[in-house]
């Protein structure tokens, strides 16, 4: 299943050939370096690793600038393994958006969701609330209410929804259309919404 790496630059609309206003995400979309090509004789498994985001080598450990030197390319910043159609690419080659992608298509998309924080339960997991303010509630209206344990178990059982720490966490979208291909900009536009805040990392599943 190859696919490429890209950042996600942000959120627009465009309209359809039906005149529809279809919310779309922008993605600047490769160009990504084939880094290392891995095979079942020497790694025990097939697949092939792409760099994406060029970074300097004063900011490059040894282990790493040795890595990216036997593949005869520059450092990169980050790097992402795809199974699949290994017999396709050659070490150092560079590919680009309109390589990998056409308009009309349906790819699968994985970022990092945002990082909310500790939240409550209201937020977290949209319970409704304890209930009406007029009823002596106080300060119990965004709260989660029984937690249904008694003499028995005599315990919060696991697995319980209940207040903690939201986002941040790996999510993937599929089945997002391709609305359109830009390789002068390296953008993919696709339909809907992409996890991450602008600027984050996102791979791009065929």
């Amino acid at each position: 299943m190859p696919g490429l790496l890209g950042k996600k630059i942000g959120m627009t609309s465009v309209f359809s050939a039906d005149g529809k206003n279809l919310p779309c995400t922008v993605i600047e979309t490769g160009p990504c370096v084939v880094t290392q090509i891995k095979t079942v004789e020497k790694d025990g498994y097939e697949a092939v690793q792409f760099g994406f985001l060029p970074k300097s080598e004063k900011h490059t450990t040894k282990a790493e600038a040795g890595h990216f030197k036997a593949a005869g390319v520059t450092p990169h910043r980050h790097l992402v393994e795809f199974k699949g159609a290994e017999q396709e690419f050659k070490l150092g080659e560079v590919i680009t958006v309109d390589k990998m992608f056409e308009e009309d298509i349906y790819v699968d998309v994985v970022g990092t969701s945002k990082g909310k924080g500790f939240q409550g339960v209201v937020k977290r997991h949209g319970f409704a609330g304890v209930g009406d303010a007029s009823h002596g509630q106080h300060n119990r209206m965004r709260a989660p209410g029984s937690l249904g344990a008694s003499s028995w178990p005599s315990r919060v059982m696991k697995g319980m929804k209940m207040a903690g720490r939201t986002g941040g966490e790996r999510v993937t979208i599929q089945n997002l259309q391709v609305l359109k291909v830009i390789p002068e900009q390296n953008l993919l536009v696709v339909k809907g919404s992409v996890p991450g805040a602008k600027g984050s990392i996102v791979i791009i599943y065929k």
